[in-house]
């Protein structure tokens, strides 16, 4: 049975058998020790013989296959290992035993990156609030233009006088003059043309005048009016003792020819709420028809629309 050699029996050996080959010389290779854990491997180097004896002797045979197999992985691992004790040297370990490396460092913090998304977060809901409010804007303009053209129609129909009496008086202070009193309906027919919204109808004083003198008046209560609807409205004017002074003896006068003439002068507000308050569509019109009366008839008085004026 073939037993391995220590490498003190190769280097005894190898003086006292001069009779197999010539004495050769002897070479070393150096290795790291790899029971080393300081990480200094270039200090920690051993000295390992190697002999070139004979063929039987190389390390390919079974004697020294232990000695074969150390050499190998030194000359294997030595330009490894060793490469980094050139460079680096020793190299200092943390706590934990591991080397310490150099450790890259962000430039800032992600903190600047939130903020960032949430400044674009807001802008975002403020550029989609601008955007809402251009859109409903122009979206109200639009509505608003579109009911400009729908105006109310008025048309005069008549005036029925139930009271109109002339005769001496005196005003609040005792003056004597001439007195007047009337009363009076008017009628008119009113039409709201537009297709998408209704109207809020209401008057100013419907005044009626005796050379500029205002005789009797009265006011047309307002009310609401559906869209493509027509209503005929009727209006109370009148007046009770009213003073004419200076005016009382033509008023007589032409009360005795067949007929006092009179104006009817009034406004007409229209008022539509297309979108709420926030789109509203306003209209006015000023209406002045001259009228005739005559005390004597009591037949209401039929009023053209040729000789009225709508302003």
């Amino acid at each position: 049975m073939m037993h391995a050699k220590s490498e003190s029996d190769v280097t005894s050996l190898a003086p006292s058998s001069p009779s197999r080959s010539p004495k050769r010389p002897v070479y070393y290779v150096q290795s790291p020790s790899r029971d080393s854990h300081d990480g200094d491997k270039s200090s920690s180097m051993q000295a390992t013989p190697v002999y070139n004896n004979s063929p039987m002797e190389s390390p390919s045979h079974p004697s020294y296959g232990r000695h074969s197999r150390a050499s190998s992985a030194s000359r294997f691992s030595g330009p490894l290992n060793s490469s980094s004790g050139r460079k680096g040297g020793s190299r200092k370990r943390n706590d934990k035993g591991w080397p310490e490396c150099n450790v890259i460092q962000e430039e800032g913090d992600y903190g600047d990156l939130d903020g960032d998304r949430g400044i674009s977060r807001r802008c975002q809901a403020l550029i989609a609030l601008l955007g809402f409010v251009l859109l409903f804007t122009v979206f109200s303009l639009i509505l608003w233009g579109a009911s400009r053209p729908y105006k109310a129609e008025i048309v005069m129909k008549s005036l029925s006088v139930d009271n109109f009496y002339f005769g001496e008086g005196s005003d609040g202070t005792g003056v004597p003059t001439k007195m007047l009193t009337v009363n009076c309906s008017l009628k008119m027919s009113v039409y709201n043309p537009a297709t998408f919204f209704g109207i809020h109808v209401s008057s100013s004083p419907v005044n009626l005048f005796y050379s500029e003198i205002p005789v009797a008046s009265g006011q047309l209560k307002k009310y609401y009016q559906p869209r493509k609807s027509r209503r005929i409205v009727s209006i109370v004017i009148e007046g009770n003792k009213v003073p004419l002074y200076g005016a009382g003896t033509s008023f007589a006068v032409s009360d005795s020819s067949g007929g006092v003439p009179l104006t009817l002068d009034f406004g007409i507000r229209t008022q539509g709420y297309v979108v709420g308050k926030l789109v509203r569509s306003k209209h006015r019109m000023h209406i002045t028809c001259p009228i005739v009366i005559d005390s004597t008839k009591t037949k209401p008085i039929k009023l053209r629309q040729s000789v009225c004026t709508f302003d």
